[in-house]
């Protein structure tokens, strides 16, 4: 039996495991999913001895790099792994969260969306990032401590959130269990013309994205996402 799994510090919100098991039924496959929370990557080798791959989560996307035997080209220029692939002694990177988000996202894009702002700047956030440069989105980067070319959360007005049509949240802010806390945006800036797009998908709608469609605008949670990364990781594993 093939042998699968998630590495994350807390994994009580996460529906890979369902969706991998439920994918292995479905299909007839010979294969299992664990959910494995650590809280910290010490020994990590030791510890996915007789896994053939697992997935990354939340806050290890960049921290795992060091651990690894070889990265693809996508996910160094990144700076973040999502998926490993275990081939024999060799552990070997990849980042799907790119390829889902921009499977995601396709169907909702118009050339209302020449700008956005994108809250967060750890392993999601730099998948997304990477993706909206590819298809010439100007990027305007949030984060709790700036680096050159980003910005404070305090520095985000309406004037801002009014220019930029597609507003993405790739933080954990408004996950369960924490469903009423939420990012601090200027809401009666946003319209019609918005896209706001949570990566989180428990709860399915969060309150940013409730908010956000009481102005009017369209949202989209992180759900598709998740189903876009999981499904080609998986190929990743068995090519």
């Amino acid at each position: 039996m093939k042998r699968y799994g998630l590495i994350g510090e807390k994994l009580g919100h996460s529906f890979s495991k369902t969706f991998f098991s439920e994918y292995f039924d479905r299909h007839s496959i010979h294969a299992s999913y664990e959910n494995i929370e650590l809280p910290d990557l010490d020994g990590i080798r030791e510890k996915l001895v007789g896994f053939d791959g697992f997935n990354v989560t939340i806050p290890y996307k960049e921290a795992v790099i060091p651990f690894l035997d070889e990265i693809d080209s996508i996910a160094k220029e990144i700076g973040a792994v999502n998926t490993v692939k275990v081939a024999g002694d060799k552990w070997i990177g990849y980042n799907t969260d790119a390829f889902g988000f921009h499977q995601s996202i396709k169907p909702f894009l118009t050339n209302m969306h020449e700008r956005a702002i994108v809250f967060g700047t750890g392993g999601a956030s730099k998948a997304i990032c990477y993706i909206l440069d590819k298809i010439g989105v100007h990027i305007i980067q949030i984060s709790r401590s700036p680096e050159v070319g980003q910005f404070a959360y305090e520095d985000v007005n309406e004037i801002m959130v009014s220019n930029c049509k597609l507003i993405v949240n790739t933080t954990p802010v408004g996950m369960f269990p924490n469903i009423d806390d939420c990012i601090d945006l200027s809401f009666d800036a946003l319209g019609e013309d918005h896209l706001v797009v949570d990566l989180i998908y428990n709860p399915e709608k969060t309150l940013l994205l409730r908010k956000a469609e009481e102005k009017g605008s369209a949202v989209l949670n992180g759900a598709s996402m998740l189903k876009e990364q999981a499904l080609a990781a998986y190929k990743i594993w068995n090519e």
